[in-house]
């Protein structure tokens, strides 16, 4: 697509591009390239762009039309009222997750200090989130992922915050010794060879922090299966799943010793997270 260098206004900005991509993404992309917020543009339709705002808009809607997340685009993704810095190392922090956030937050105290552990943290929404909310839990995030760590720590950094520790592991794997009073978990949980990982958004995302084996449990099972010696009596294991994942999620807990086992909905209805207590508690 290409627009004239001269005249062109937030009108016909917005009237032509939508012809190309949503216009909800226009309007994203001329937000961001005009440094205003939705309400400017509204009030301002004949604001005329400068040539350097047209060419970097036309590089940023060619960028969309070729199917690149808004996220990856601007570099950010807000999250629980956050803004997260994002990149293609991480995956983009989407808002089904949020549930695994709230969740978190009804076990963990405001008022006594506790030790929680995010796995795959990716960008450190989850761990950050929590860390941000809860002032007096210790939280460790982890991620095998050079890349990622990078991304979590810039993340900690730009939100301020300093009671969130990033480092290298392979799931439990540097973590010999250590207990906490909750691990949280967005993991992989697609089946590897989903259609939808060569569609849409996902072609852009890391691969490895989507699929998990041919039934998408293989994370899962690893993660419930080893937790038990990574929680202390009466810890949480919070695990986000696919939408069919529930029922074994539940299963799988059981069989690890875990008690007051339970499955939540999101906001569309799908069961997105099942949780499970260490040790034998009554309901």
């Amino acid at each position: 697509m290409n627009f004239e260098t001269q005249h062109i206004t937030i009108a016909n900005v917005l009237s032509q591009a939508r012809n190309f991509i949503p216009y909800h993404d226009v309007r994203i992309l001329l937000q961001s390239v005009l440094k205003v917020n939705h309400a400017y543009l509204i009030a301002h339709p004949e604001q005329s762009l400068i040539p350097t705002q047209i060419q970097t808009f036309q590089l940023l809607v060619t960028r969309r039309v070729s199917g690149e997340p808004i996220a990856y685009i601007l570099g950010e993704r807000e999250f629980y009222s956050l803004k997260f810095k994002v990149n293609p190392s991480v995956l983009i922090p989407r808002p089904e997750t949020e549930l695994l956030v709230d969740l978190a937050l009804e076990k963990i105290s405001s008022d006594i200090p506790c030790k929680v552990l995010d796995l795959g943290t990716g960008s450190g929404a989850i761990a950050i989130t929590i860390a941000k909310l809860r002032l007096l839990a210790n939280v460790t995030a982890v991620d095998s992922s050079v890349d990622a760590i990078a991304v979590a720590k810039k993340n900690a950094k730009y939100l301020n915050v300093s009671n969130v520790h990033v480092i290298k592991s392979d799931w439990f794997e540097g973590l010999a010794g250590e207990r906490f009073d909750l691990v949280i978990s967005n993991p992989p949980y697609v089946i590897f060879d989903d259609p939808r990982l060569s569609q849409g958004d996902l072609r852009f995302e890391p691969q490895l922090a989507l699929a998990a084996g041919l039934d998408g449990m293989d994370c899962i099972r690893l993660i419930i299966s080893s937790a038990a010696s990574h929680l202390n009596v009466g810890g949480w294991l919070l695990i986000e799943h696919g939408y069919n994942q529930a029922k074994m999620s539940r299963q799988l807990l059981k069989k690890a010793g875990f008690s007051n086992i339970f499955s939540r909905s999101d906001l569309a209805g799908i069961m997105r997270v099942s949780c499970g207590r260490y040790g034998n508690f009554l309901q």
